[in-house]
């Protein structure tokens, strides 16, 4: 990238940057990296409408990394109910605690990389955004960027050319207006090119295709399995259970029932769920049981919100409140 696009967008990002509970104002000094790691982690597969409301929860629970790190991880587990992927929860707690076992994130994106979930992107928007360090995350926002103003088809050559456009100094501002032109401007369909800083240096905007980069991704078939949850409920409550600490929903209160399978189950349900995780799709039949199974708890029903049950579970109740008059979860 040219100083002079550089400058552009970087101006650009200066007038326009999107206002986010994690970030620091454009041009101003970095924010705590722990607001940083904390945004990018929520922000995994979720989007900004999402996160904001959510992000500013956990805050006002748990103000620094320390704070998190000594929280019980029921809790914390409890306050992600909703927000999915929860292997994303549990590496939250670990990684608060590996960072608070030494006293402050590292800076780098070799050390950030050592700590529990901190993938290839997220140790590079932290070193960035957080601490100036000269690289590039590269999401999907910054991906289709990079893509077209290069036209690039190929998404392995994307990586390079973001790190070759970066210029010396405000790393941290560079990722961020990349990303915010990515999400408001360049979007995948239908991009604003007319309001975009970095149009004359657009190569698949001359080419007049923008939208045809980068190249679409194969679709994968998702396979389908099958479950069965059962409904056990007295005086007013159901029984719960929490989910094995590890694997899909682990640790997260749950109506229990067997492993899911991929053979379809037949059994007499007072109600059906369907649910699309990211690589499978699930039908959930929900069972009527007489008696509770599994060590749990018993869950008032008008109290089921507070469960902080996963959006699968939580819609298994829904379902089966459903079909009574007069009752919601």
């Amino acid at each position: 990238m040219s100083a002079n696009a550089a400058s552009r967008l970087l101006q650009h990002y200066v007038d326009k940057f999107r206002r986010l509970p994690w970030r620091s104002p454009a041009g101003s000094p970095p924010p705590d990296p722990y607001r940083v790691w904390l945004s990018e982690v929520m922000l995994q597969q979720t989007t900004v409408a999402a996160v904001t409301p959510r992000f500013e929860r956990f805050l006002q629970r748990w103000p620094t990394v320390e704070a998190l790190a000594a929280a019980p991880d029921a809790e914390v587990m409890q306050e992600w109910a909703g927000l999915g992927y929860y292997a994303r929860a549990r590496n939250l707690i670990g990684c608060a605690r590996a960072v608070a076992a030494v006293g402050e994130f590292p800076r780098d994106e070799a050390g950030l990389r050592r700590l529990p979930g901190v993938g290839a992107y997220t140790a590079a928007a932290i070193a960035a955004i957080a601490f100036g360090a000269p690289v590039v995350p590269v999401d999907t926002n910054i991906e289709r960027v990079v893509a077209r103003l290069h036209a690039l088809a190929d998404r392995t050559a994307i990586p390079a050319a973001a790190r070759a456009m970066l210029p010396g100094g405000r790393s941290g501002d560079f990722a961020q207006a990349m990303m915010d032109l990515g999400a408001v401007i360049c979007r995948p369909r239908k991009p604003l090119c007319g309001e975009c800083p970095l149009a004359a240096d657009c190569k698949a905007l001359a080419l007049g295709t923008p939208e045809a980069f980068p190249a679409p991704k194969v679709k994968k078939v998702r396979p389908q399995r099958h479950g069965i949850a059962r409904w056990t409920e007295r005086d007013g409550q159901v029984w719960l259970v929490r989910r094995p600490p590890s694997g899909l929903l682990g640790g997260m209160p749950a109506l229990p029932g067997p492993d899911w399978q991929e053979e379809p189950i037949s059994a007499a349900a007072i109600a059906h769920v369907r649910h699309v995780f990211t690589h499978f799709a699930l039908d959930l039949a929900i069972v009527a049981a007489a008696e509770p199974q599994g060590d749990g708890w018993w869950q008032p029903i008008a109290q089921l919100k507070q469960a902080g049950m996963p959006t699968l579970y939580r819609r298994a109740a829904e379902a089966v409140l459903g079909t009574r008059t007069g009752l919601a979860a």
